[in-house]
């Protein structure tokens, strides 16, 4: 397996994973127009052509057979061209002691705290590929890109988690809230947000804290709860150093998890190696190695020795990156203390 930039050639598969990934996933559409435009705006973006605001780094998943079973994606820099809005749930707390009444309110306030930093996002592994190591792959193979090139990013990293809906993708948080002031269901506005319409929506959402007790009890019970879909890629999210700190998605309220970028577990563990080949035995521990490329970015999973400062791979896992005896990569093991990543 490997995850590398995005090409045009890969549309087809790309729209075939978006079918399957069914409502929900707005950040890649079932459009081919729009994802033909996501792809060679990614392609300018690898090669270094657009600012940080402006930047999307889309990459894919590819098996032994050049299949792209998986994409996933970093933002450069979110809310620096639009406004960028998520609820961030605090307490009210009112009180009048003569009457001996004291109340703690959980509350929502419209805020833009996230704007500047970087977004991990469009996770989506093909339902018969996750196995294996295929799915920490695709998304910790972003974060040592992030190591390589922290330059090219904010401070912090976030991700927005889908959040509950039922099978018909009614979501019982929008049905509480946004759509008294939308006043259209949750898959119109979904639609609308995949094509890039999410800011002009929030604007009509109203400004002022908002007391969850006014919500319905069902979303009251969603408030910061991922879909049972992407529970998985928290877990993985999570185990890096990932954690949700009260900020959650306008639509749906699903969590949004962050963690500076300098202690996620990836990026604080990996180091620049010399690679080397040899013939690694099945006892070997399997390490998340990157050719240290931008623009012809190749980052796999396999298993390796470090002696020193060289890393020992098997002569198919170098051609695999694209690399040669004696060039640098950068690289961490894939597991943690000694034990598969959660999820």
């Amino acid at each position: 397996m490997i995850v590398r930039p995005v090409a045009i050639s890969d549309l087809p598969a790309l729209l075939d994973l978006t079918r399957c990934a069914g409502p929900g996933f707005t950040s890649l559409p079932v459009n081919e127009e729009r994802l033909a435009h996501r792809v060679r705006w990614a392609q300018r973006t690898f090669s270094g052509q657009v600012e940080r605001a402006d930047a999307d780094y889309l990459f894919v998943l590819e098996d032994r057979e050049h299949r792209v079973i998986g994409v996933s994606a970093l933002t450069g820099a979110v809310g620096l061209r639009e406004p960028w809005y998520n609820y961030r749930v605090g307490v009210t707390v009112s009180s009048a002691p003569q009457l001996g009444i004291r109340r703690q309110i959980p509350t929502l306030f419209l805020n833009n705290e996230m704007t500047g930093q970087s977004e991990v996002c469009s996770l989506f592994l093909h339902p018969e590929q996750r196995r294996g190591h295929n799915g920490r792959l695709l998304s910790l193979a972003r974060l040592l890109f992030v190591a390589e090139f922290s330059q090219l990013f904010g401070e912090k990293l976030i991700a927005e988690l889908r959040g509950h809906a039922d099978a018909q993708g009614c979501s019982p948080f929008w049905d509480s809230l946004g759509r008294h002031f939308f006043r259209k269901d949750f898959s119109y506005a979904d639609q609308l947000s995949s094509m890039g319409n999410k800011p002009a929506i929030a604007e009509l959402m109203p400004r002022q804290p908002l007391y969850t007790c006014l919500l319905t009890e069902q979303a009251q019970a969603v408030i910061g709860k991922a879909h049972p879909n992407v529970e998985p890629a928290m877990k993985i999210l999570g185990a890096e150093g990932f954690s949700h700190r009260g900020y959650v998605d306008i639509f749906d309220a699903g969590p949004v998890i962050e963690a500076p970028v300098a202690k996620i577990r990836t990026v604080r563990d990996s180091q620049s190696l010399v690679l080397a080949i040899g013939t690694p035995d099945e006892q070997a521990p399997v390490w998340l190695i990157h050719n240290r490329r931008l623009e012809n970015c190749r980052v796999t999973s396999a298993r390796a020795h470090q002696h020193g400062q060289d890393l020992l791979v098997d002569r198919y896992t170098a051609m695999r990156l694209q690399v040669q005896p004696g060039d640098t990569i950068r690289a961490v093991p894939l597991l943690r203390h000694g034990r598969p990543i959660a999820a």
